[in-house]
């Protein structure tokens, strides 16, 4: 079985890279400039709901599990979920610019900060916990992390 830290950073890296090509079709032909296809909308929503289900599920897992035997780590878990509620407000303004008329300069300005941030958070968090993760007795990714690693990640 893959230690619980390999297996966030695996997470993270999906994550990154369902982003960036999220962000990469948005330059394409068809892409922003014309305003988002139904397919460019149904995958921004899917990548959005695998990322607050990831953050949740974080939150949920294993800060508690990190809090409970690690409580040293308790102030870098506050600043964390202090961070997922950061990114869940811009998930919210994501979601509201996709049930809108708006095209895809806007969704693609929200995704360029949501990609700086989530880089600097995902960063972090990976400095901070991948030692404690795999010290720690308890849980599966899914159970801790809101999702298992994804095929290819």
């Amino acid at each position: 079985m893959t230690a619980l830290g390999t297996q966030l950073i695996e997470i993270h890296h999906w994550l990154r890279e369902e982003l960036a090509r999220l962000r990469a079709s948005l330059d394409s032909p068809g892409g922003a400039g014309t305003g988002l296809s139904r397919e460019l909308r149904a995958h921004c929503v899917g990548f959005c709901a695998a990322l607050d289900r990831h953050h949740t599920g974080e939150d949920a897992g294993a800060f508690r599990l990190l809090a409970e035997q690690v409580p040293e780590l308790r102030p870098v878990l506050a600043q964390l979920s202090e961070d997922h509620r950061v990114v869940a407000d811009l998930l919210r303004q994501v979601d509201a610019l996709l049930a809108g008329t708006d095209d895809g300069p806007a969704v693609r300005a929200e995704l360029d900060g949501l990609a700086a941030l989530l880089e600097s958070h995902f960063t972090y968090e990976e400095r901070k916990l991948v030692a404690a993760l795999d010290a720690v007795t308890g849980g599966t990714a899914e159970e801790l992390f809101g999702m298992d690693v994804p095929d290819g990640a």
